[in-house]
């Protein structure tokens, strides 16, 4: 497993609470969703590939929208 670093977020208020709400629907912790919506951005833009929810590989040229 990759090591974890810890970074400081400031956060508008309002997408925090949405976010714990959002969390607390799919038994994960706020930072366990914040992790998870940033993996899906990243693969959705074609900048890392996932493989069974690890990223594998770092896209040197991401996918670009016609």
């Amino acid at each position: 497993m990759a090591a974890k670093k810890a970074y400081p977020l400031r956060i508008n208020e309002d997408i925090l609470k949405a976010i714990q709400t959002w969390a607390d629907d799919e038994l994960r912790s706020v930072n366990a969703q914040i992790e998870y919506l940033l993996r899906q951005a990243l693969v959705k833009s074609g900048r890392v590939k996932l493989i069974r929810q690890q990223v594998v590989e770092i896209v040197e040229e991401p996918l670009k929208k016609n």
